[in-house]
This record gives structure tokens, sequence and C-alpha cells, in this order.
């Protein structure tokens, strides 16, 4: 090919003067920061339907709890209702949304068959792990702040502990991040990821403690409770906010630390094989 090549124009196969060749270094960060802002641009283009609509779907959910359920009157222990609720909302956003976007990428990207576009360009699988999770990252970030905006007037919210809520705010956006590119790999269709979507995101994260006190459980179910990791998430988060945990913080921490670590593994294997994305 090469020869034919240069037949056709000897200079073809050989740098032309004054030509500059990229050299990519250890990490090819351009190509990183690249799929990243192309993530971020993805979602933000239709913003209406990724960033504004979970915003009023918490405000819904609010309303019916503090309105329709007589919340304004409830307390959780001596903490009002609504401030014991709000945190957990925003975390609840912060999950769906951060899985939404990295499986819903990758998905349309391998239905539409352009995941090519992804996958022939230098990047090594490590680095497709990194950008893709970052964008997911960013549109929990995004729903986060677009989903307490409008909370904060109507609740009495204050943050008691900024380092958990950071923490545990990007905790929850990279775990979920790095579900949805697996999950997005691994399926073949779109009902496979609202099987996920249905069966196992929805229901961990309505039952981690959103709306409720595990205090208020049973034994047993509070031990069932704390092995889902979705309630470490939305108990370090409400717990920047009231000062108040069910669990143990050094568990949570320990417990979202492993599970990000053994996630991105997992991930990076994924795509180091090529699992479901190369024929």
């Amino acid at each position: 090919m090469s020869r034919a090549l240069s037949q056709i124009h000897p200079d073809t196969a050989r740098p032309q003067p004054g030509f500059a060749t990229r050299r990519i270094g250890t990490v090819n960060w351009l190509g990183v920061y690249t799929l990243y802002a192309k993530e971020v641009r993805r979602f933000i283009k239709v913003f209406l339907q990724t960033i504004l609509a979970p915003a009023v779907t918490t405000i819904l959910f609010l309303a019916i709890f503090m309105v329709a359920l007589g919340g304004a009157r409830r307390t959780v222990g001596d903490i009002a209702f609504s401030a014991f609720l709000a945190p957990g909302l925003i975390m609840m956003s912060i999950i769906q949304n951060s899985f939404a976007n990295t499986s819903s990428s990758l998905m349309i990207a391998k239905i539409q068959g352009n995941i090519v576009d992804v996958l022939m360009p230098p990047l090594s699988a490590g680095e497709l792990t990194v950008a893709y999770a970052a964008g997911g990252v960013s549109r929990g970030a995004l729903v986060a702040l677009a989903v307490a905006a409008p909370i904060f007037p109507f609740v009495d919210l204050t943050i008691n502990h900024p380092w958990a809520v950071l923490y545990y705010g990007l905790s929850a956006s990279l775990m979920l991040s790095l579900i949805g590119a697996m999950t997005g790999i691994w399926s073949d269709k779109f009902d496979h990821l609202s099987a996920v979507t249905n069966f196992v995101i929805m229901p961990l994260s309505f039952l981690s403690g959103t709306f409720y006190s595990i205090e208020r459980l049973p034994e047993i179910w509070q031990t069932i409770s704390r092995f889902n990791p979705f309630f470490y998430l939305i108990d370090g988060f409400r717990y920047g906010f009231i000062g108040h945990a069910d669990g143990d913080l050094t568990i949570g921490v320990l417990t979202t630390l492993a599970a990000n670590l053994a996630l991105t593994i997992a991930c990076y294997l994924m795509f180091r094989r090529g699992y479901k994305l190369k024929a």
C-alpha cells in the first residue's frame, strides 16, 4: 500500500518539510479532554431534558411530601422533615442522572455504529474510563446545582459539613457514572438499560433512606440497608447538611472508596478487552 502511494505521489510516504507531528506523551490529555468535552456538550445541548427536567421532578416530589402528605408538620427526631428530605432528593437526582449520562451515551454510540469513532483514536482504556466518568460526574454536579437552587428558598437548609457534601456528591456521581458506563458496554438494546434502571438503580436509591430514616426500621431491615452502598451515599450527603448520620461515617467513606476503586478497575478492563465493543 505504501509503495503504491509513493508511485502516485512520491512525497506522500514521507513527512513534508515543516510538518510537525504531535507528540502524545504518556497520557493523551488532548484526547481525554476532547472526549470529555464531547460528553458534556452532548447533554448540555438538550439541557431542558438533562438538567432542568430533574429539577422539576424533584420539586414535585418535595411538594407531594410537604403539602399532600402533610410533611410540613412532621419531624425526624428534632429535624424538620423538609430539611431531612431535601438532601435525599438532591442525591437521588445525582444518582439517576450520572447513571443515565454514561449508559445512554455508550448505548447510542453502539446502536448508531459510531462507537468506532471512540475506539479508533489513540485513547487507552484508562483514558476512555476517565473521560466518560468525568462526563457523568459533570452532569451529576450540574443537576445537583439545578435541583438545589429552587429547593433552598423553600427549605431551611444549611451546609454544616462542606467536606461531606462535596465528597459524597462527587463519590455518588463517579460511582453511578462507572456503573452506567459498564451497563452501556454490556447492554445490547435499550431494554437492557431500562431493566438495570428499573430493577437495580431505582430500588437501591428509593430503599436507601431517601425518604425516611433507617433508625425507624426493624433491626433486620436496618442491617440489610447497611449492605446497600447507596445508603452510605445518601446518609453521608445528608450529614453534610443536617449534621446527623444514621450510619458510621468512617464505614461510609471506606465503602464508597472501595466501591469506586473496584468499579474503576472493572470498567477499565471492559474497555481494554473491548467487551461487546469490538467485533
